[in-house]
């Protein structure tokens, strides 16, 4: 809702302002010049990423779009709470623990949990690591060690389409010149078939739209795109990190209830439960705190 609500006040009051001067939308339709910047914006996409960060950056735009239902956010985080809560309870018997994360989506236990199986990076983090946990025995430090310099790749790989969507964003007033400067050679090409005046300042006014286009997108458009992904990554990421406190305090011989709490802490202030709610839940699992 936020994001609509955003986009309503830019062009609003970009369009708007425009039409209170007594402009026309009709001299904005410029069909040629959009094909040439946004063709130009999506070519040059297309040329410099590879198809896997393309899928991605599809993929965080679809985040961006789809509207949550109220209260989705904190149901997650308790999904999140309450699966790692029983994973480590389950973890006391190994064999036990091997069965769950080989198979999740075989799992009774994932499966009362249908939206941590639904974010396949979460899952896979999950399990990658309660499986290396099952394989032998690893110190806190040590774990610690290696899931920093797993976030660290995963971090990197999150945040390429954003980088890549803003090196877009910085070049569309270069695509908008590019079609204004088409436009202009146009314009001064008319001059040799006898064109009159009015039809040469009509070619050089759709020229300038071509100017106009690119600024808009790049400051308007793409610009608040990318920071809307990197706030996308930012909580994708806040939940690796959520696990990874959770598995290293386990790790260090924290109970099952206070490595969960140091998990707690890193989900963001928007949708953080208090450690009542957590215990609550925990009751509600049908066992005592542990």
């Amino acid at each position: 809702m936020q994001q609509i609500i955003g986009i309503f006040i830019v062009v609003a009051c970009v369009f708007g302002g425009f039409l209170f001067m007594g402009g026309s939308f009709d001299v904005l339709w410029q069909p040629i010049e959009i094909l040439i910047i946004l063709g130009a914006a999506l070519g040059a996409l297309v040329l410099g990423n590879p198809a896997h960060v393309l899928s991605e950056l599809l993929g965080q735009l679809r985040k961006i779009v789809t509207v949550g239902k109220p209260g989705a956010k904190l149901e997650f985080e308790r999904q999140l709470l309450m699966l790692m809560y029983e994973l480590l309870q389950v973890g006391r018997d190994l064999k036990a623990l091997d069965a769950h994360v080989e198979s999740p989506y075989e799992s009774q236990l994932f499966q009362r949990y249908p939206m941590v199986l639904a974010s396949p990076k979460l899952l896979a983090f999950i399990v990658d690591n309660f499986r290396l946990m099952a394989m032998g025995k690893i110190s806190a430090h040590e774990l610690e060690g290696v899931l920093d310099q797993e976030l660290q790749a995963i971090h990197g790989d999150l945040e390429q389409p954003s980088r890549s969507l803003r090196k877009i964003s910085d070049a569309m007033p270069g695509f908008g010149i590019i079609a204004a400067v088409l436009g202009v050679v146009m314009a001064m090409n008319s001059v040799a078939d006898g064109a009159t005046a009015g039809i040469i300042a009509h070619k050089v006014g759709a020229a300038m739209v071509g100017t106009f286009l690119g600024v808009f997108m790049c400051y308007g458009v793409l610009d608040p795109l990318s920071n809307m992904i990197q706030q996308v990554v930012k909580n994708e990421v806040s939940e690796l990190e959520c696990v990874k406190v959770v598995l290293v305090a386990y790790a260090g011989g924290k109970p099952p209830l206070l490595a969960v709490d140091a998990g707690r802490r890193l989900v963001p202030l928007s949708s953080k439960p208090s450690f009542v709610q957590m215990e609550g839940w925990i009751r509600q699992l049908g066992g005592a705190p542990a």
